[in-house]
């Protein structure tokens, strides 16, 4: 049996998110505007044949496969939002699903940082990750999530609100985590954004 994690539909990927993407993306690189979905589903396996529905139905490009023994996921997006959204109906009736099966999001961590020490921000600025770096005397915003998927949208939301720094952003395993850097009002915005999101997710629709 076939389970689904997590349906994320993103109507415009913004720039630092796409960009970031682009920078982990193994197949076609998406662009700012892009809309995207992103879809896990266990066993890792099925995620195979589901991309071969999704791309077969429509003119959807893949950006990222990720196949492992417990989840699978994938990126699919193209400038065309109904493009997306056909390739996601064909691939949740392949399943005999609709997004009200997808696992609602939890919120496994959340905290704000305030005027980071310049020590810390070299050493998260050391680790590898692919975004921003944070300065010293910026807020540092983290978020993370269960399934991992849903940080991709927070991770959206927030920059849409706010003038924001996107440091990391990780969607793949057990767990997601979003890192953000930034002044201390934009900070509070985008965590804001970023809360209401995945509260969002932990309804059957958004």
């Amino acid at each position: 049996m076939i389970t689904l994690r997590t349906h994320v539909f993103i109507d415009s990927l913004q720039p630092q998110l796409a960009t970031y993407l682009g920078t982990v993306a193994q197949g076609f690189l998406p662009v700012p505007g892009d809309a995207c979905l992103w879809m896990e589903v266990e066993p890792g396996m099925a995620i195979h044949r589901l991309t071969d529905v999704a791309l077969k139905a429509t003119r959807v490009h893949l950006g990222q496969l990720v196949v492992e023994r417990a989840f699978g996921s994938m990126v699919i997006h193209h400038r065309d939002q109904s493009d997306v959204l056909t390739a996601s109906d064909a691939v949740l009736a392949r399943l005999g699903l609709d997004r009200s099966a997808r696992r609602p999001c939890r919120v496994a961590w959340t905290e704000t940082i305030r005027a980071i020490a310049p020590d810390h921000a070299t050493l998260i600025n050391r680790q590898d990750r692919r975004g921003s770096m944070i300065l010293p005397g910026q807020s540092l915003f983290i978020l993370e999530t269960e399934p991992a998927g849903y940080v991709m949208y927070a991770a959206n939301e927030a920059e849409k609100a706010a003038n924001i720094t996107l440091v990391d952003v990780r969607a793949v395993g057990a767990f997601g985590r979003l890192t953000l850097a930034g002044r201390e009002a934009d900070i509070d915005a985008a965590a804001e954004a970023a809360g209401r999101a995945v509260a969002a997710m932990g309804h059957a629709a958004f």
